[in-house]
């Protein structure tokens, strides 16, 4: 079997953008997203789509670029590279829901090449609920662990730790959310082929509307509070947090001239920081921050 050209695989993350706009369409029922197909002066461009003000999700954004160029100084060193020009393409997605109950969500899948030769895959998923519900996290990594067993057993447990370092947030000692999984600089070795890791990317991207269609659909009918969607703002806020301080995607995109409208893409609408914010001991919001923690087995938690 020949290897995807850069081409092959751009063209793909474009087709899975197409479908998960369509799922999240149907599962959202009145939202709809809008396109704006961008370029980037130094070479390439892409399609961010937007929904807005959807009955389930008050903002969500699926984002493709393929982007290429010469690279500067700054991305040099940034990315730890020795070479003149690039390639990246990739698909990335983040939605906040409208309803506290329902978890915000995450996926990013992308490929990246140099003229020198060397190329490699990236990506992740994780889940950020406003109000941790140990079942639906369960469910939410059994899911991850199922595609990573199909491609390699290893992936799962070392991947899940890479989440759970990746997706910390260090001046607050708490992760973002559940975690999931995460990994980059994956290439061809002996164990896996190209076409073997193009693969496993494509799998996260198509597991990626069965998995929030199913948590929309657990969560969606819940009634929830004035006291709940203060908590659900500060939960963005730290969101927030991660996205403008720790996140290699948004300072990829910043270094490299990106366009910064579809880079900020993932912040929410809305969000809140409260100084000093206390919560009661006892209360769902302690116990949700008792499991924003590194290392738990979601896959057998009770």
């Amino acid at each position: 079997m020949s290897q995807p050209s850069k081409k092959d695989i751009s063209r793909k993350y474009l087709d899975i953008q197409t479908s998960i706009c369509s799922a999240i369409e149907r599962a959202d029922g009145t939202g709809i997203f809008i396109k704006d197909h961008w370029s980037r002066e130094q070479g390439g461009g892409g399609l961010t789509r937007v929904l807005s003000d959807g009955a389930i999700l008050e903002k969500a954004g699926v984002n493709f670029s393929e982007v290429y160029g010469k690279l500067t100084d700054l991305m040099r060193k940034n990315l730890n590279v020795d070479a003149h020009n690039f390639f990246a393409t990739g698909m990335s997605i983040v939605m906040h829901p409208k309803n506290p109950h329902v978890p915000i969500i995450h996926m990013n899948i992308r490929y990246f090449e140099l003229d020198n030769g060397t190329y490699w895959f990236g990506g992740g998923i994780d889940l950020t609920p406003h109000y941790i519900n140990k079942s639906q996290a369960s469910y939410f990594h059994k899911k991850l662990k199922e595609i990573c067993d199909r491609h390699d057993p290893s992936y799962y447990p070392k991947f899940k730790k890479w989440a759970d370092d990746y997706f910390f947030i260090p001046h607050r000692n708490e992760t973002r959310g559940v975690g999931g999984i995460f990994y980059d600089h994956l290439s061809e070795d002996e164990s896996h082929s190209k076409n073997d890791i193009f693969s496993f990317s494509t799998d996260l991207g198509e597991i990626f509307s069965e998995i929030y269609t199913y948590l929309i659909n657990e969560n969606k009918g819940k009634s929830f509070s004035a006291q709940e969607k203060e908590w659900q703002l500060l939960r963005r806020g730290r969101y927030v947090e991660f996205n403008l301080v720790y996140d290699r995607g948004t300072k990829f995109g910043l270094y490299s001239n990106g366009r910064t409208e579809s880079i900020l893409m993932s912040l929410p609408r809305d969000a809140s920081w409260y100084y000093a914010h206390k919560v009661d001991d006892g209360s769902q919001e302690k116990k949700t921050l008792e499991l924003l923690k590194k290392n738990i087995d979601w896959l057998n938690l009770q």
